[in-house]
């Protein structure tokens, strides 16, 4: 346990660095428990929340100069450890680029949602094409394309015209608090499965969002970044996952 003890809490006990942005860390949390193995309130993982919701635009930062979120980030997990978190998680794959940062300067392991993600797609793949939706920050940083190439996987890359539909999605819709548009969300996903991809890895989790809420987990060759999040993260407490 870290700083300061919780008594009476099952350890280990998750620090959840929310509000990046605010709807993907609600949905992480449905998440965590629809897919937690529990038959009562107690089997479930105990965690710690923060929604920094304030904290500065990861894809502003990486493309435009804009302030860092870096110090913002370690001072929150910084947090999550004082209070008590054993691991912790981070609901944003843009802010993967920072991950050194914070690393250096907390005690206690992070669960990498690139990581988890980039894994779950080599295997679905199964040696064919990968694309990544995401942000053009997380695009631009390369983390995806490292991380699925260290796994031996192959990246397609993703049309113009399919990125800036993907932007209006997370900017203009789901980050405004507007409903995510499904049927250009599906039609990204029709266009880049015909250009040659086998597996979508969803590598923004406002787009993820839109996945769980409408239902796309039943498409086999979508991969989901916040759902391999909660999965691995029940999978870290020693919890059992729900099938």
């Amino acid at each position: 346990m870290a700083d300061m003890a919780l008594d009476g809490w099952h350890s280990p006990v998750v620090g959840v660095l929310g509000g990046l942005g605010p709807a993907a860390t609600v949905s992480f949390l449905d998440q965590l428990v629809r897919f937690t193995d529990a038959a009562t309130d107690q089997d479930n993982l105990d965690a710690i929340v923060l929604q920094h919701s304030s904290t500065p635009d990861r894809t502003q930062a990486i493309l435009h100069g804009a302030p860092s979120p870096a110090p913002s980030l370690v001072a929150d997990v910084k947090r999550l450890e004082a209070a008590g978190a054993d691991f912790w998680v981070l609901t944003c794959n843009t802010a993967h680029f920072f991950l050194d940062d914070i690393a250096g300067a907390v005690g206690i392991p992070g669960v990498s949602i690139v990581q988890a993600t980039a894994q779950a797609a080599v295997t679905r793949a199964a040696g064919g094409p990968i694309a990544v939706f995401a942000t053009e920050g997380t695009t631009a940083t390369g983390v995806y394309r490292h991380e699925i190439e260290q796994l031996g996987g192959v990246v397609s890359p993703i049309a113009p015209d399919v990125q800036a539909a993907l932007t209006r999605i997370i900017y203009d819709q789901v980050k405004a608090g507007r409903p995510g548009d499904v049927g250009l969300l599906e039609r990204c996903i029709a266009d880049t499965l015909a250009a040659g991809a086998h597996v979508i890895a969803l590598g923004c989790t406002e787009l993820s969002v839109v996945y769980d809420a409408a239902g796309l987990d039943t498409r086999p060759e979508l991969v989901d970044s916040l759902r391999c999040l909660a999965l691995a993260t029940i999978q870290r407490a020693g919890r059992r996952v729900r099938v």
